[in-house]
């Protein structure tokens, strides 16, 4: 190579499941069959699971989170757009509002003007962007993926929906209407390069679908290098398997693999999937004298008070949700076995991860579903026993199922404890770039999907362009990069006494090096701080707050210096008052820019477009 040739930049291929469970794939002790995923990310010279990678609590601020590089309160996401909307979205008993966040600046529901976006740095620099799959960080034109340095899209706007794009015929003249619950996660909204979607392909299933899109855009970023040589950034996030649960049709005969597997139950599932991460005790994967959490699921009876219907139903539903899992593993493999195939693999840094912990919200306990939602669910959809998986029906697991994929930890997605943010992470460089002796490992260092930008930009060779982009002011990125510690060059990718926090709907934590307060509010904890030792009992089952007072307290102020910095509304008083939203703000299900479920809105979207005030924050002294 001459000195004025250039060494080549890499490629990036950042892969993101939807609820996807810490050990819901193969390499993470599941007997879930992923043989693609476990393959690329075990490569022995370039591969590398991480067991202590968080993300947030929840899907769109951690998408936030990985495309900003810094915390979702700060990027427009501090909480999830439905859940701020509509208070009952998240809370069954309805007693946590969600009004005080209503309006207030990092709360806008969508990717504010206070962040630069990865895939913006990207493409002034040189790169081909390109995604397909959900978005979730806007629903109008100038908040979509075209608009945020995406220069191929095919987006998923809303944060979930239909996997086959089917809706029900109603009968409006007997005056039947889509449930408030449902609004906004049954119908497919998909836009591509900014034009939004009139009808998805003939025989469409989600994660088939944008597998097939990004193969598409590869091929032709392929066709153009020899015009122009550009190394790309492709983002694939899938929606599955958020529910509804549904799996594809080509994947019915694929069902015998599951047949009877979970039909002992999530407690006996629970137990198998702790015996496969113990046998992997060597590797780090779990701790060696683990004491996972209890089980939390007291608005659900167990398997033991069910009917044998209900049983049969109930692993049906898991039999399902394994063949959404299998589903995202055959598009991984196909994307990544065209990358190889065109000699492109070995320069390309691949990862995989989820948006948060497992969903285990049991939705048949919020009385915002009892209402309307089951009726409206028994008339319009088919949820026999053989009908499952189909389009028509319309179905989640519950928070057993859930605590066998979080398991050993406690809690779910949604949920501040390291069941909700602790995810699985998987990654493979490009050659050349881990020390050496750290290929087809497991690494037990802290990170977070904040870490995921700045990493991506050092291989990239650019910049954060902080403080000022186009003019605009823009804040840094709170993440780290992972590249001095996987090159070899750097012992630790964090401090041993960094800083973290999270929050999430009123469910709140901060940890520094091993120790993590967390405040769950009830019934699920008991409302006040809790205090853990991760390090020794990293499930989170004994609470050291009573006999480490001191310690409590010095955490609970980094929470407050956290909230500071980064504009958490809080929602419960122990969490603080540090700011207080204006009355006109507060009105409820007045936040979603754009009502795209009401009659007339995909024809002419530009009529139900909706302008929302913005208030300035007022901050009250302490």
């Amino acid at each position: 190579m001459s000195s004025s040739t250039k060494p080549k930049r890499p490629n990036f291929l950042v892969i993101l499941a939807d609820d996807l469970g810490f050990s819901d794939i193969g390499c993470f002790g599941s007997e879930i069959h992923t043989p693609n995923i476990d393959k690329y990310q075990q490569l022995a010279k370039s591969g590398l699971r991480f067991t202590d990678f968080h993300a947030a609590a929840a899907c769109s601020p951690s998408r936030a989170m990985l495309l900003t590089g810094t915390d979702h309160h700060i990027a427009g996401l501090g909480n999830l757009i439905e859940w701020t909307n509509i208070s009952g979205q998240n809370d069954p008993s309805g007693a946590m509002s969600t009004a005080p966040q209503r309006g207030m600046p990092g709360y806008e529901g969508y990717l504010n003007e206070r962040v630069v976006t990865l895939p913006e740095i990207l493409r002034d620099g040189g790169y081909a962007t390109m995604m397909a799959g959900k978005w979730h960080l806007g629903l109008t034109p100038e908040r979509g993926p075209q608009n945020r340095g995406f220069e191929k899209s095919f987006a998923h706007l809303p944060a979930c929906s239909n996997h086959y794009g089917y809706e029900p015929q109603l009968e409006k003249e007997k005056g039947d209407q889509i449930p408030a619950f449902m609004t906004m996660s049954y119908i497919a909204l998909h836009s591509e390069d900014g034009e939004y979607v009139k009808e998805l392909p003939e025989g469409w299933y989600s994660s088939d679908g944008y597998g097939d899109k990004l193969l598409a855009y590869l091929r032709d970023w392929k066709e153009e290098q020899a015009k122009e040589e550009r190394p790309f950034f492709a983002y694939l996030p899938f929606t599955a398997p958020h529910w509804p649960l549904q799996a594809p049709q080509q994947y019915i005969k694929k069902f015998k693999k599951y047949k009877g597997v979970y039909d002992s139950g999530p407690d006996a599932l629970r137990l198998q999937r702790l015996q496969r991460l113990q046998r992997l005790k060597d590797l780090g994967l779990i701790a060696p004298d683990v004491e996972p959490h209890p089980v939390v699921a007291e608005e659900t009876k167990s398997w033991a008070e069910l009917s044998p219907t209900e049983r049969a139903a109930s692993s049906r539903a898991m039999e399902v949700f394994a063949a959404m899992v299998e589903c995202i593993d055959a598009n991984v493999g196909k994307v990544v076995s065209y990358l190889e195939s065109i000699g492109e693999l070995e320069n390309t840094f691949v990862t995989l991860m989820s948006d948060n912990g497992a969903e285990g919200a049991a939705y048949e306990a919020y009385p915002i579903v009892q209402s309307t939602m089951l009726g409206h669910l028994k008339k319009y959809y088919d949820n026999s026993l053989d009908n499952l998986r189909n389009g028509d029906s319309f179905i989640w697991y519950g928070p057993r199922w859930a605590q066998a994929a979080t398991a050993p930890s406690r809690l779910y997605k949604a949920y501040t404890t390291e069941g909700g943010v602790r995810v699985p992470f998987l990654a493979k460089w490009p050659q050349g770039v881990l020390g050496k002796g750290r290929g087809g490992g497991v690494e037990g260092q802290f990170a977070t999907i904040m870490d995921l930008a700045p990493t991506i930009l050092e291989m990239a060779g650019l910049a954060h362009p902080a403080p000022l982009y186009k003019g605009r002011e823009v804040v840094e990125m709170r993440g780290r990069s992972m590249q001095p510690f996987v090159s070899g060059a750097a012992p630790r990718i964090h401090p041993e006494d960094f800083v973290q926090g999270w929050e999430t709907c009123g469910r709140a934590a901060c940890r520094k090096g091993d120790w993590k307060i967390v405040f769950i509010p009830k019934p699920k904890g008991p409302e006040r701080w809790q205090l853990y030792n991760l390090k020794k009992d990293p499930e989170e089952v004994h609470d050291l707050a009573e006999q480490e007072p001191e310690r409590l307290e010095k955490l609970k102020g980094l929470w407050d210096q956290y909230v500071i910095e980064t504009g958490v509304v809080p929602l419960a008083p122990a969490l603080g008052k540090w700011m207080q939203a204006m009355e006109e703000q507060m009105v409820e299900n007045a936040w979603i820019e754009y009502e795209y479920w009401k009659d007339g809105a995909r024809d002419e979207p530009e009529k139900f477009f909706k302008d929302i005030l913005r208030f300035q924050r007022v901050v009250k002294p302490m």
